[in-house]
């Protein structure tokens, strides 16, 4: 009996004997791994096998020595890690490898860090870290070091001279104090690998940067750095990439560049060089990359150049170079990208660009060129980027060169073409942009310009196009802009055109010289987008009389005495009186909508005993089938907004009807307000504009049944990321949405009669659909644009237009102001009131910070850098948008134009360095 209590007893307390010696028996270097952890934060639980139960050395991306055992390599990349790096990491005395780049870790690094004395590689590029970087100079084994896209500030590191072993130095991107590059930075011996892009360096490059004779790479762009290119540079032999793009260094490019014989890639764009290329940097068989594009460089280019046999990428725009291409340039390169815009060539264009047909980019517009141009250009399908505008050219164009499957833009305007358009243009599918202009192109347009259907912008006035215009045209559904003034057609405009809902500029006028032009009853459509001149000079051109724009035209039911003088004070009244008879109605409809709701709240039940919920109003604006009961079954766990005027739901309709969103009103908001909601919403149809469904009024609460936007609103989307750290909105998506707000906006102020102020423009009132398409939503403080002043501010703080400070009328340009602080948002990723901003908004933050620096360094750093060029433009208009006199900024009208410029597919880039033309 005893040994049984005694055995029982065992069984009942050994569970605890096996814990205990577990938890005893742990590693020192686990328990330090198991801190570590405890600092990240870990979203796709990467780091389960990190637990008490498992070695050390099973843990994801730990590394151990065979040997001993010990931990010698952390390699956690790309992992969406976040948190912040542990000091304990200084406890791992045998490490010699921390790999946390392209994580979203923030917080500074730790000054423990120096003891890990063992480093030979420590890489913590692309996180969010900041703070000054402590003194690391006692990491002498240390062989990588990679900093790089972080937001280290401060003085630049100067202790790096000291990690006598480094062969990579990596410390682009950071935010540290303007400075210069430590002096004895040549007393890194063993350095392949310099990147200190981005770095805020000024001065001159020290001269012992020519004493790192093993240094492969030299990247110093995007910096400030001045003074000339020593010839001493031919010390690097082994140099086979010098990118210091983007400074102010000044002088001639030395011969001695030529004695760099392994050199690969070259870019020097954006500096202030002068002078002559030196005959003698033809030579360098190697070269990939040659980009010396915005200089002062000037001659003829060396003639070496046309016998490379690996020249890939050259690009030369912004110059003053002159005389004649080599005849053979390209011939024996595969060569892919070329610019030569902006300077003064002259003489016969060269043949052999696409001799190896992989020429993506010929850029060789504003030169001297003149003849026809090359037959052989009609066999290079694989051009992407076609522009030879601004040149002397003259003849037809190839009839190959209309058909290039691959093109976005072809630009031949600003010549002296003559002939026709091919049909081969059919074949151009992936075409956006077309420019024909100011050449001497005849017959009639091709039907098959209406397979283009990715074509926004056709501009092909001022030649001599005759016949009518292609009924095909209205299946161009993403043309936006149509310039064919000036030319000879004739005919009916086609109704078909009249169904482009992406057209906003359209110019027809002046088809008159030859006998035939343009004639009949305009489309309805058109009218909407034509300006005031767009159909001048077409006297057979005619309107329907109830349309009161485009009064220059006659009316399709008049007789000839219509044009009598007589008759003219009568059509002046009949339009005043129209007008007026518009003002009165919509005046009208929100003084109906005032009173139907007083009606409705101050009515008293009835009949006794009924419920005292029981009077309602569901009034429907759109065919869709609602019920009071489910708009009224709401559940808070399918709330997706609050804001100062209500709440809003998602609402599933059963019988799977669809999904709406319910906007559920505070009691605050007065009929008033409710009225104007809705007066403004139903008169209004856009796409760009979040439909009204319905409205359900009862006695306790209003209710508006709302299109649905499963993405949310822009405020949240931009703070949203994905796996990776990566923004759920690239730049592509954000462009999107520029224009499409924009157009909503222009609808309003130009397309409604009279102008809608909408007061309001922020991102959490700009919604998105599942495509992340824009609409614009909450009309409740919307008013017509009739210059009174209102009896208190409206709008949001940081958005609002800084003269309604000083006076309460709301203009169409104080909701430019708004957009334009949109824009800024979409850029830099910021809030409007950022508290990373200082007291400062987001509109002084770039005028005080940014005024005559690099731009850039206000994107998104999250963005790609290949979508730089089309953020310029865009922070550009940003800039316009919120400047400080009303007066100057640009009307919606011209914004969208604008953006409709900055079209990112017509910006294609390569690398770190691109042409503006690209």
């Amino acid at each position: 009996m005893l040994k049984s209590t005694v055995c029982f007893y065992f069984l009942a307390i050994l569970p605890v004997f096996l814990v205990i010696p577990i938890s005893s028996s742990l590693s020192p270097e686990t328990k330090v791994l198991l801190e570590i952890k405890s600092y990240f934060k870990d979203p796709f639980n990467y780091l389960e096998s990190w637990s008490e139960l498992r070695s050390s050395c099973e843990f994801t991306g730990i590394h151990c020595d065979i040997d001993s055992g010990h931990v010698i390599g952390i390699s956690l990349p790309n992992i969406s890690l976040s948190g912040k790096i542990s000091p304990s990491i200084s406890l791992l005395p045998d490490l010699t490898t921390l790999e946390l780049g392209e994580n979203a870790i923030s917080g500074v690094v730790p000054s423990a860090m120096a003891n890990c004395t063992n480093l030979r590689v420590l890489n913590l590029s692309a996180n969010f870290l900041t703070g000054q970087l402590p003194d690391l100079s006692s990491l002498q084994k240390l062989q990588v070091l990679d900093l790089s896209k972080n937001s280290f500030d401060g003085r630049f590191p100067a202790w790096v001279t000291k990690t006598s072993g480094l062969v990579k130095l990596v410390l682009a991107k950071n935010d540290f104090d303007a400075g210069e590059m430590p002096e004895n930075i040549g007393s890194l011996k063993n350095l392949t690998w310099l990147f200190l892009a981005n770095c805020k360096l000024r001065g001159e490059m020290p001269a012992s940067i020519y004493e790192l004779t093993s240094l492969e790479t030299l990247d110093l762009s995007h910096n400030q750095i001045s003074g000339q290119l020593s010839k001493a540079i031919s010390n690097l032999s082994k140099l086979y990439k010098i990118e210091i793009y983007q400074n102010n260094l000044t002088g001639v490019i030395p011969p001695e560049v030529a004695n760099l014989t392994l050199l690969r890639e070259f870019d020097i764009s954006g500096n202030r060089f002068t002078g002559k290329l030196p005959p003698e940097i033809g030579s360098l068989e190697r070269l990939t990359v040659f980009h010396v594009y915005m200089n002062n460089f000037s001659g003829e280019l060396p003639r070496g150049f046309e016998d490379l046999k690996s020249l890939v990428s050259f690009s030369l725009y912004q110059n003053s170079f002159s005389g004649e291409l080599p005849s053979n340039l390209g011939r024996f390169s595969p060569l892919e990208k070329i610019d030569i815009s902006e300077n003064n060539f002259a003489g016969d264009f060269p043949r052999f660009l696409c001799q190896n047909k992989r020429l993506q980019f010929l850029l060789a517009l504003d030169n001297n060129f003149s003849g026809e141009f090359p037959e052989s250009y009609g066999e290079c399908k694989t051009l992407i980027r076609f522009r030879i505008c601004q040149n002397s050219f003259t003849g037809r164009v190839p009839d190959g060169l209309w058909g290039l499957p691959s093109a976005v833009i072809m630009d031949l305007a600003d010549n002296g073409f003559i002939g026709g358009i091919s049909s081969e243009i059919g074949m151009s599918a992936s075409l956006t942009q077309l420019y024909l202009q100011n050449n001497r192109f005849s017959e009639e347009l091709p039907g098959e310009l209406g397979n283009l259907s990715q074509l926004y912008k056709l501009f092909a006035h001022n030649n001599s196009f005759s016949g009518q215009i292609p009924s095909q045209f209205g299946n161009l559904k993403n043309l936006s802009f149509l310039h064919l003034q000036e030319n000879a057609l004739a005919g009916t405009i086609p109704s078909a055109l009249g169904t482009c809902d992406s057209l906003i500029d359209l110019n027809l006028a002046h088809n008159s010289l030859c006998d035939n032009q343009l004639s009949g009853e305009v489309p309805a459509g058109i009218l909407l987008i034509a300006s005031e001149g767009a159909l001048y000079g077409n006297e057979d051109l005619c309107i329907d009389t109830s349309n009161q724009n485009h009064r220059q035209l006659r009316s399709c039911s008049s007789s000839n005495s219509y044009k009598d003088a007589r008759w003219k004070p009568i059509v002046v009244v009949l339009t005043i009186l129209s007008v007026t008879f518009v003002l009165l109605f919509g005046l009208g409809f929100v003084r109906f909508w005032n009173l139907k709701l007083k009606t409705h709240f101050n009515r008293r039940d009835l009949e006794e005993g009924e419920d005292k919920d029981s009077k309602w109003m569901l009034q429907s604006f759109h065919p869709m089938v609602l019920n009071r009961a489910e708009i009224l079954d709401l559940d808070e766990a399918n709330l997706i907004a609050s804001g100062g005027t209500g709440k809003v739901y998602r609402l599933d309709l059963n019988r799977n009807r669809g999904t709406v969103a319910v906007k559920k009103l505070w009691n605050t908001v007065g009929e008033s307000v409710l009225a104007a909601e809705i007066g403004t919403m139903v008169k209004i149809r856009h796409r760009n504009i979040v439909k009204l469904y319905a409205c359900l009024i009862t006695r306790k609460s209003k209710y508006l049944v709302l299109e649905y936007m499963p993405n949310g609103n822009l405020y949240q989307a931009l703070r949203r990321e994905m796996k990776g750290g990566r923004p759920e909105l690239d730049w592509n998506k954000r462009y999107m949405i520029a224009v499409g707000a924009a157009k909503a906006i222009m609808y309003l102020h130009h397309d409604c009669n009279p102008a809608i102020i909408h007061r309001d423009i922020k991102s959490a009132n700009i919604l998105l659909d599942e495509e992340y398409e824009a609409k614009i939503a909450d009309f409740g403080i919307a008013t017509v644009d009739d210059g009174s002043e209102w009896s208190c501010l409206a709008g949001t703080h940081g958005y609002i237009a800084p003269e309604l400070a000083c006076s309460l009328r709301a203009t169409k340009k104080s909701d430019v102001y708004s957009f334009g602080v949109v824009l800024l948002e979409l850029i830099t990723g910021r809030c409007p009131t950022d508290p990373h901003l200082g007291e400062e908004d987001i509109v002084s933050w770039i005028s005080s910070h940014f005024k005559g620096q690099d731009l850039a360094e206000a994107y998104d750093p999250r963005l790609s850098s290949f979508a730089a060029e089309c953020m310029a433009k865009v922070l550009e208009i940003a800039i316009r948008c919120t400047t400080k006199r009303p007066s100057s900024r640009p009307t919606m009208r011209e914004v969208v134009n604008m953006l409709t410029d900055a079209n990112p597919a017509s910006v294609v880039t390569t690398g770190k360095s691109s042409s503006k033309n690209w």
